[in-house]
């Protein structure tokens, strides 16, 4: 079993930055596809960014603003987040083991943490 918690979550102004970590345990995740989605009320989960290796892949609508990477070493991911504008924000939630942006296909999940861009 993979246990995944996230942090870094909080309240930004538009145009401001955040960092969000993927804490994994349980196993080493080095070898999973590990991907960031994020969720708002009455909407499904949206695919934002995964990784494999070391190349990310993104959302268009975050293309050029946020970059996903991991540090096997410390068996975490991170999601350097932008420009960010009011609209992203959602619930971010990390994924471990899965396809590419289907939310479906990923086995373990985090507990998500909150991102609020204030405009």
């Amino acid at each position: 079993q993979v246990q995944l918690v996230e942090s870094g979550g909080g309240l930004v102004q538009a145009g401001g930055s955040l960092r969000l970590s993927c804490a994994a345990s349980g196993r080493t995740v080095s070898t999973y596809r590990m991907a960031w989605f994020r969720q708002t009320p009455g909407k499904e989960r949206e695919f934002v960014a995964a990784i494999r290796s070391s190349d990310g892949i993104y959302a268009d609508s975050v293309k050029g603003r946020f970059t996903i990477s991991r540090d096997n070493s410390k068996n975490t991911v991170y999601l350097q987040m932008n420009s960010l504008k009011p609209e992203d924000t959602a619930v971010y939630y990390c994924a471990a083991r899965g396809g590419v942006a289907g939310a479906s296909e990923y086995s373990y999940w985090g507990q998500g943490t909150q991102v609020t861009v204030s405009s």
